[in-house]
């Protein structure tokens, strides 16, 4: 049997990026993303509901995500689920599905420029005997 795991995700930041190191030198980010969904209750009135949803990237991608998102940034990921365990302080199980981040999209205005931006290209002019139609 074939399997597969895919996430598609449109959505705001819910908080600044937290970017961290792993033993291995590795960077880590995690991000919280908030998506809307509006619907048309039975009653006929318009809803609206929230999904929240953490997500994690490694990599240059969390240090590009870092450097460059702030909360309330819409941002579309594409990932995967992954479930995560762990026993808490009080000694139950716990545990929490997250989209480990493969490709992230920036939909808004970057909060910061890189620091070499690639030269504009000069537009290209025409004098006005020689336009061609």
């Amino acid at each position: 049997m074939a399997n597969y795991n895919k996430v598609i995700l449109l959505g705001n930041l819910t908080r600044d990026p937290q970017l961290s190191m792993l033993p291995s030198q590795t960077a880590v980010c995690e991000i919280g993303l908030a998506i809307n969904r509006r619907y048309k209750g039975q009653d006929g009135q318009q809803q609206e509901e929230v999904c929240f949803i953490d997500c994690r990237a490694y990599g240059k991608q969390a240090e590009t995500i870092n450097q460059y998102l702030k909360r309330g940034a819409p941002v579309l990921i594409e990932g995967r689920l992954q479930f995560d365990q762990w026993e808490g302080k009080d000694g139950t199980k716990r545990g929490k599905h997250r989209v480990v981040v493969e490709r992230c999209q920036f939909l808004g205005q970057a909060q910061e420029r890189p620091a070499q931006a690639p030269p504009a290209k000069a537009p290209v002019a025409f004098p006005d005997d020689d336009i061609p139609f």
